[in-house]
């Protein structure tokens, strides 16, 4: 009986020095990202990796991919759990990577995606995703990249809560089931329209009255 073997992601990450006279700016300007290693079986660890490297990998392989790294000769699993973004330049500025055990569960943030046109939307109405992400609990291997949200049957006035993802036995959904996160609200033009269709006959009628003497 033969099976598919799935290749190890490798993250290719190198150790930095963290004395005070060290220059960060130097990783940066070299087009590496301050990043920390820590977690299972870790101690907390300063290394760099590559930006194109990593921005390449999360891009192929999805935010929750189990990464393999090299640590002072030792294999280690990561996941990719936190990173800073500079807001002005929009580039990463520092990469959380956390050490895992691939037969412990832990918990991630993962991505919704809404599925399907909702009827209410087709009758005119405004759809509304006020919840982007769920955080989920699962073995490493088992985390997924998104959850999808059916809202084909959303009217007007209606709402779907985290309490109506499908999910697998593989993970568990963490986050309250009451949050809501999509609705769909009625169009405020109608409201627009009839407020000007009722201010214009009231000018009209002001500029036929006789004036006060």
């Amino acid at each position: 009986m033969s099976g598919v073997i799935k290749m190890a992601i490798v993250l290719d990450i190198k150790k930095r020095e963290t004395k005070p006279h060290s220059n960060i700016t130097e990783v940066r300007e070299s087009g590496r990202i301050p990043a920390i290693v820590y977690g299972y079986q870790s101690e907390n660890v300063p290394v760099s990796v590559d930006e194109l490297d990593l921005l390449k990998l999360v891009r192929e392989n999805g935010r929750n991919a189990v990464f393999t790294v090299n640590l002072d000769g030792k294999k280690v699993n990561v996941l990719l759990h936190d990173y800073q973004i500079d807001p002005l330049k929009n580039k990463l500025v520092h990469v959380d990577l956390l050490a895992v055990d691939m037969k412990a569960e832990v918990e991630a943030e993962v991505r919704i995606d809404l599925v399907g046109e909702s009827t209410g939307v087709k009758e005119g109405g405004v759809l509304q995703q006020v919840l982007h992400e769920v955080t989920v609990s699962a073995t490493p291997d088992k985390l997924p990249e998104s959850v999808e949200v059916d809202i084909s049957e959303l009217g007007i006035g209606d709402s779907v809560e985290v309490s109506k993802i499908s999910t697998s036995k593989a993970f568990e959904i963490i986050t309250d089931g009451e949050e809501v996160i999509a609705t769909v609200t009625a169009p405020r033009v109608e409201e627009e329209s009839t407020t000007e269709e009722v201010a214009e006959p009231e000018a009209a009628h002001g500029t036929n009255e006789e004036p006060v003497e």
